[in-house]
């Protein structure tokens, strides 16, 4: 007999599932792996991003200074154009 009062003619109340015992353990595995995951990514991110950069180049350094260069040249002759 149960704790429950019972009807009579009510149909009868059906039993709670039972839990299979090896679930929270393969939810506990699937969660380890994913935060597993996202720590090894944000290490090689991290190591990716903290890597000395290399020299730059002469010619790159040159062609920037030209630019540089031809950019101040531009805005003195529009400084100097009659308006």
């Amino acid at each position: 007999m149960t704790d429950q009062p019972t009807i009579p003619g009510a149909p009868p109340v059906p039993e709670a599932p039972t839990r299979k015992p090896g679930m929270p353990v393969g939810r506990t595995l699937v969660w380890l792996g994913i935060a597993g995951a996202s720590a090894a990514l944000t290490f090689f991110i991290l190591r990716a991003s903290m890597r000395a950069q290399p020299p730059g180049d002469e010619t790159t350094e040159r062609i920037q200074a030209l630019i540089d260069e031809a950019n101040r040249l531009i805005k003195t002759l529009d400084e100097k154009k009659p308006d």
